[in-house]
């Protein structure tokens, strides 16, 4: 049988400058906008035809970040502390076979300029900036939806969202991009880091989100 090889259709464009702070799922940041462009070969209005009647998109997408297609049968899910391992095929892990990742976005609108040709505008995207995406297809309710479906180990996992401090001097800074009390909501730390000492950051649409964190609550220390 021969290989087939497929190609990127399209790109994903928005403010995650680095891996650190993405949405761990899709979904979690509906504030959050992302335009995905595509790419010349498959800049043609037909295609999209239709595409506006969907209110949800499912995209396939590559993880650009583990090019080498570094494997393991197993993982260690930061969620279970980093310490139990679980089947690769029961997980989300970037390090798969194929590298390949699914996430399910909210269609806002279906734009055309010159430079971009036609493109979307959705939320709720866990993807970074650049990241290549291989496949649109529509979300259809009708059977993507499942009421009895059950979440494994991901059940027992306690869902929770630090508070924010903000500082007075760093309020107008959030105020360029409000969505960032969400990102910082949601602990961007891996989960088994717990240094209140420490201080982590990450890039975001340019900028430099340095922070604390004791116990749950999670203080911005810079805003760059």
């Amino acid at each position: 049988m021969r290989e087939h090889i497929i190609n990127p259709i399209a790109k994903i464009k928005n403010s995650f400058d680095s891996k650190f702070a993405i949405p761990r799922q899709s979904g979690l940041l509906e504030e959050m906008k992302s335009e995905i462009i595509f790419e010349k070969d498959y800049r043609i209005d037909e295609a999209l035809r239709g595409i506006e009647g969907f209110s949800h998109l499912w995209l396939i997408w590559g993880f650009s970040k583990n090019p080498d297609g570094k494997w393991s049968p197993t993982v260690r899910p930061p969620k279970l502390g980093g310490n139990k391992r679980v089947g690769v095929f029961a997980t989300r892990s970037p390090f798969r076979p194929n590298s390949l990742g699914l996430s399910s976005v909210k269609l806002l609108e279906v734009k055309k300029s010159k430079e971009k040709g036609m493109y979307l505008v959705v939320s709720g995207a866990d993807l970074l900036n650049g990241t290549p995406i291989y496949d649109i297809k529509p979300y259809l309710p009708f059977t993507d939806i499942h009421s009895d479906a059950t979440g494994g180990f991901t059940e027992a996992i306690e869902k929770k969202e630090l508070s924010v401090i903000i500082p007075e001097s760093l309020e107008y800074e959030i105020e360029r991009n409000p969505e960032l009390v969400n990102i910082l909501k949601q602990d961007p730390r891996p989960s088994y880091h717990n240094d209140p000492e420490r201080i982590y950051g990450f890039s975001y649409d340019g900028r430099e989100i340095k922070f604390k964190v004791c116990g749950e609550i999670l203080t911005v220390v810079e805003i760059d």
